[in-house]
């Protein structure tokens, strides 16, 4: 964010009348000229570093959100939409974007919402929606993945259960059945085939299956219990979604109860400490509240409470195939996993053949925006076709400029000559001469030579 301009009159804009502040008022606290407040609020003007820290310092936020608050993303943003084969005939460069959200944000705002919601048809008056799925996790990003109210009651509920029992897993359990006449029973998997959790009201019994693991039966515990007892923040939650659709309120509810529980497993604060404690070592963060390391990586992307905010991660996870099944963006504003295909050079594509160690690699985008990744092999729960354990490939990240501190980026040169170069799957890559490459880039004409040949079939003219 440092090395390129950023153009957020919107933002800014917003943050003052949220103040009830005059351009005069605040550019005196600014210590700017009313005029040149006026420029950038118009986009007239770059926001200055200097400017940026003043804004965050005078109104308590993450400089980052800016950047999310520019026009679809900004420019990144707007490109990943550019980049559907509708506009293959386009050669819309970079320079032009970034043009166009100066001096036309909002219809560059306008494009974005156009775009986004053709997933939206119409029926009379009331929208149909037909990606439930994409919805729910729109919503998700809204909240930064990060719900305080539904925290706040976890954390709060974590401390009580903790003056009762050092075991988690018997606090809960004594709790759903002191409180509410639960009881927890754990069942053979012939007894609970291809489910891992039941509620049978009749018998007032969670049935859960012994194919799940300690840190597994603890969160779905955790989870029922939120249900029941962060009911009103969850419905609330849900309600101020405005989800039309059934399916998007079900998932929506169903991620809420898992925040919940990894909020009960690791109580905002003890974490956050934990966290600064081991520079955000995940295998001693499992150890010590209990979790899974697909647990630790989630909780990770929520650590967004204004004035003890963690680290921005982002997180993902794929199977073999390398199709995503969750993708938090938590505060990372991470392009890195908005887009449907992956850069093969990513080494989270190669964690299935060392499962037990966490690997670490720097990555550069095109952009030449640097990314500190850690990759991880997991396993699920069940079996699929010919009786195969499921299994997935976690991704964490959070930009390299941030990732100093991390125990797992100890002795590793972050410097941008180290980093590994990668694209956003290939059809939107325009990096030249890969061999990993599968497919040509979107609107770039291809080079034609019968008398030579590269290391790809797919040479192309850049610009």
């Amino acid at each position: 964010m440092a090395d390129r301009k950023l153009f957020a009159g919107a933002a800014i804009r917003r943050l003052r009348r949220t103040a009830n502040m005059t351009q005069v008022a605040l550019a005196d606290a600014l210590d700017i000229s009313p005029s040149y407040l006026n420029l950038v609020e118009r986009n007239q003007r770059p926001l200055s570093a200097r400017l940026m820290l003043l804004l965050a310092d005078r109104f308590d936020f993450d400089p980052r959100q800016l950047v999310a608050d520019e026009p679809g993303g900004g420019v990144d943003g707007i490109g990943r939409r550019l980049a559907d084969p509708i506009f293959d005939d386009l050669a819309i460069d970079r320079a032009e974007l970034e043009e166009w959200l100066a001096s036309a944000p909002n219809t560059a705002e306008a494009f974005v919402r156009l775009f986004d919601n053709r997933s939206v048809g119409q029926v009379g008056n009331i929208p149909e929606i037909t990606d439930p799925m994409q919805l729910v996790r729109k919503e998700v990003e809204r909240w930064r993945n990060y719900f305080p109210d539904l925290d706040a009651k976890a954390e709060t509920l974590a401390d009580d259960l903790r003056l009762g029992a050092a075991d988690l897993y018997g606090a809960i359990a004594e709790r759903l059945r002191g409180k509410h006449q639960l009881t927890i029973r754990v069942l053979p998997e012939t007894v609970l085939p291809k489910v891992l959790r039941r509620l049978d009201l009749h018998a007032r019994q969670l049935q859960l299956s012994e194919m799940l693991d300690p840190a597994s039966r603890t969160f779905q515990a955790a989870a029922l219990l939120g249900e029941i007892e962060a009911q009103a923040e969850i419905d609330n939650l849900v309600s101020g979604a405005k989800f039309q659709d059934k399916v998007a309120q079900h998932f929506y509810r169903r991620h809420l109860s898992g925040c919940f529980a990894a909020s009960l497993m690791m109580p905002y604060a003890r974490f956050l400490r934990a966290c600064e404690q081991t520079g955000y070592q995940i295998q001693v963060l499992q150890r010590r509240f209990g979790a899974s390391f697909e647990q630790v990586a989630h909780r990770l992307t929520t650590l967004q409470r204004v004035g003890a905010r963690g680290l921005p991660f982002f997180m993902i996870r794929i199977d073999r195939a390398g199709l995503a099944s969750k993708r938090f963006a938590g505060a990372s504003h991470a392009p890195l996993i908005e887009t449907m295909h992956r850069c093969p050079l990513w080494n989270i594509h190669q964690v299935f053949d060392r499962p037990v160690e966490v690997h670490s690699q720097l990555l550069q985008l095109e952009d030449g925006s640097a990314w500190f990744t850690l990759s991880r092999a997991v396993e699920g729960f069940g079996s699929g076709a010919a009786g195969y354990t499921p299994e997935f490939a976690i991704g964490l990240g959070l930009p390299a400029d941030l990732a100093a501190t991390l125990y797992h980026a100890r002795g590793v040169d972050l410097s941008a000559d180290n980093a590994t170069p990668i694209g956003l799957g290939c059809s939107s890559c325009t990096r030249e001469q890969c061999p990993q490459r599968s497919m040509p880039p979107k609107n770039r004409a291809l080079k034609l030579d019968e008398r030579e040949s590269g290391l790809t079939p797919y040479s192309f003219i850049r610009d």
